[in-house]
């Protein structure tokens, strides 16, 4: 489920505390949104020159994103750490915490990390996203060019809940990019990472929430692995076309529970079979 307001308003709706927290929050770039993408030229060549987007912010609400509010939300939205537990006459930790994957950019890192200790998430773990293209080869005088995504997993005290078959990861993973869903936002994350991670961290049936949901990437994915899915965005043209690709989500889900199949995925497609 969407909700077309600010996450700070998240009372309202009294939706679950979460297992899980993955925001991709702004990277204040300013007018410079789009210096790394291809939209800064005309049809995404530096041949044709600038395009009307060159030198513009991605959006007018990013300068009002105010990140100690976002931590303070995350703080309170983020489920109770689990109570340790006696066996055997020896106090044992359950490693089922919950915790916040937060996209960041690089210059970020350091920032937000200070900024967690405050609202008591006092620990974290780097995240390195290697993509294999970059769309800074557009800029003609660029030689060194970036090809990564950064990410910071926050947590309080105990260790966060870990599901990988018993299998460690490495903080430096492949960039799984995004071929099968429509682009409705200019930084949507690809729904194969967001269900990789989402799978690393969470149950079944738990509670995932995105604060800054943009294009619903982060829902569809939780939906898809049956997970419950909560986001807020604030932009009404975002919030119009996430929540529709998140409910089609779950209705698809829902449809493979009783019919085996996307039953209303496909009517739409292919009206002739279903009359």
């Amino acid at each position: 489920m969407i909700f077309n307001d600010h996450f700070q308003n998240f009372k309202v709706y009294q939706i679950p505390k979460a297992q899980l927290i993955i925001a991709d929050i702004p990277y204040n770039l300013g007018n410079k949104a789009y210096g790394s993408n291809p939209s800064w030229y005309i049809g995404g060549d530096n041949s044709n020159g600038e395009s009307e987007l060159a030198g513009t912010s991605f959006f007018d609400t990013d300068e009002n994103f105010k990140p100690a509010e976002f931590m303070h939300f995350a703080s309170t939205m983020l489920k109770p750490e689990p109570k340790t537990q006696k066996i055997e006459g020896v106090a044992r930790q359950k490693h089922d915490a919950p915790c916040m994957i937060v996209f960041c950019a690089f210059d970020q890192q350091m920032y937000l990390i200070e900024l967690a200790k405050r609202y008591g998430l006092n620990n974290y773990i780097n995240l390195v996203f290697r993509k294999n293209f970059s769309a800074q080869v557009l800029k003609a005088n660029m030689r060194v060019v970036g090809n990564c995504e950064y990410a910071l997993i926050f947590y309080r005290d105990k260790l966060p809940k870990f599901r990988n078959n018993g299998k460690m990861i490495f903080n430096c993973m492949d960039w799984e990019k995004d071929t099968d869903s429509e682009k409705l936002h200019p930084t949507q994350k690809p729904v194969a990472l967001l269900k990789k991670l989402i799978n690393i961290f969470t149950d079944e049936g738990d509670v995932v929430i995105d604060p800054v949901a943009g294009s619903g990437s982060t829902l569809v994915a939780a939906l898809e692995l049956n997970r419950k899915a909560y986001g807020f965005e604030i932009k009404k043209d975002f919030y119009k076309s996430s929540s529709q690709w998140v409910e089609e989500t779950r209705q698809k889900q829902i449809d493979i529970k009783q019919y085996g199949y996307a039953k209303t995925l496909l009517s739409k497609q292919n009206d002739f079979l279903f009359v």
